[in-house]
């Protein structure tokens, strides 16, 4: 329960005007914020309560659905935590389809996918080692690669907003592997800038002609033109132009390939650093129904993906936890469409009605998503007194320490006293997530801006933040 004196200065310190003197009302500080950004109050809407609270302690526009942007991975990561639970795994699993005769296999390399959402080089590098520890050396036949386990249509990765290269932008995939990125490190020096991709892929050729510069680092890749071309065998990326030597090491992060051509360029270059050769190419195909696996590779717990997918906004691994919500709970291929109406049953046996929600694909990586800042910040409330708090709450950012949240407000009271998952598009600002007061009593917050001019809104987020803080003063 919260403290009867926390409570009511908490209502003191509204009725003095420290706050609105009314709860339909925006804060003082962020109506102030907010005009000097040009948004109008409209354009806002906030809900602010107690976790112990029965009703809000304030609310501005808070039953009207806005887009959410990336907090909707908060809507995700708690259904993630209640349907799969925290120590859930994914699989990743290898199936010989021909005959080992010593380390040699007459025929195919199966590798089937269930939705890891952190295969990274690192992991990927050990189920391989995994297989050549099992014996396995040469492969004679093809790679052949299962992702039964989701039915997905053809994905456009420029559909969102023409950057079809960018790695936020990569679809799911059953067997997505290293988030299909690939780290180009631009490093200056006398003989001007090389161009340095990690990992380094059997299927992408890398031609740089980058020279260095006098000047100001700046904007430092204005300067470098970029050309991503598919070849017959994976893709070629150019890089020509200039950037400051003042800017150090810098890094780009691209994703070049179709999803074959990466998996293919990935495994041939760890598979030969570990000794083992590859004679055929890559194809789509299935595991043999009820064979055993070779060998299988199991995801960290769930807990800690989920931390890296909202602590680090990673729009990659929240498509794949929201399809395995369907393909787990409900034992078809995972779908996006039948991911959301497992997420809205889970939700009306919760007794957590919000009708006005859209989910279209878990990361909030949309146009047409849709939640109210009241059914967020209720959402907030319930995941508060679910048994999976403690995870859920170590999913977010916190304030001026880590993830998307490391760099504000570093010399305020509130640094270190919230834990907030901010969410950003085009003409979108949202920040979802609890704060801490200076009583110690936890408070949700959800805030929302859905305007043109919400990139300028920043001011007023962290406006809201230190006032709720502020309040047990």
């Amino acid at each position: 329960m919260i403290r009867a004196a926390s409570a009511a200065a908490f209502a003191l310190f509204l009725a003095l005007g420290a706050g609105p003197a009314r709860a339909d009302a925006l804060p003082p500080p962020v109506a102030q914020a907010l005009a000097r950004a040009g948004i109008p109050p409209a354009a806002a809407a906030l809900y602010l309560r107690a976790v112990d609270a029965g009703r809000p302690s304030a609310v501005f526009n808070a039953s009207q659905p806005m887009n959410p942007a990336s907090t909707m991975k908060l809507v995700t990561a708690f259904a993630a935590l209640e349907l799969l639970g925290p120590a859930y795994t994914w699989r990743t699993e290898a199936y010989l389809a021909g005959r080992l005769q010593g380390d040699v296999l007459e025929g195919d390399l199966v590798l089937k996918g269930h939705g890891d959402p952190k295969l990274t080089i690192e992991n990927f590098w050990l189920f391989l080692r995994s297989l050549r520890a099992r014996g396995l050396r040469e492969v004679r036949g093809d790679l052949v690669l299962d992702r039964s386990f989701f039915d997905l249509p053809e994905h456009d990765p420029a559909k969102f907003d023409g950057e079809a290269h960018r790695p936020y932008n990569v679809g799911a995939d059953a067997l997505l592997v290293n988030f299909k990125a690939v780290r180009f490190s631009f490093l200056p020096g006398e003989a001007g800038v090389s161009v340095v991709p990690e990992p380094r892929l059997a299927t992408l050729e890398v031609a740089a002609s980058v020279a260095a510069r006098d000047g100001a680092c700046g904007d430092w890749r204005a300067g470098i033109r970029v050309d991503l071309q598919p070849t017959s065998g994976g893709a070629r990326a150019g890089f020509s132009g200039t950037m400051p030597a003042s800017c150090g090491e810098r890094v780009w992060n691209l994703a070049p390939l179709a999803p074959n051509a990466y998996v293919l360029g990935v495994f041939k270059s760890l598979w030969q650093e570990l000794g083992g050769t590859l004679a055929g190419g890559v194809r789509d195909g299935r595991a043999i129904a009820g064979a055993k696996p070779f060998a299988t590779f199991e995801s960290p717990a769930a807990a800690e993906v989920l931390r890296d997918m909202n602590k680090f906004s990673n729009n990659a691994m929240a498509r794949q936890v929201f399809l395995t919500l369907s393909a787990e709970t409900l034992k078809l291929p995972g779908r996006y469409d039948r991911s959301a109406r497992v997420v809205k049953s889970w939700l009306e046996a919760r007794k957590l009605d919000l009708p006005e929600l859209a989910i279209e694909n878990g990361a909030g990586l949309s146009r047409s998503d849709r939640i109210s800042a009241e059914g967020m910040g209720r959402l907030l409330v319930a995941a508060f007194h679910s048994p999976v708090m403690p995870e859920f709450i170590a999913t977010m950012p916190l304030v001026a320490y880590d993830g998307t949240m490391r760099r504000r407000l570093k010399l305020e009271g509130v640094a270190g006293h919230a834990h907030i998952k901010g969410g950003s598009l085009n003409d979108v600002r949202t920040a979802a997530g609890y704060v801490l007061d200076r009583n110690g009593d936890r408070h949700a917050v959800t805030f929302f801006v859905n305007h043109p001019n919400a990139h300028a809104s920043q001011a007023a987020q962290d406006a809201l933040l230190k006032w709720v803080h502020d309040a047990g003063r």
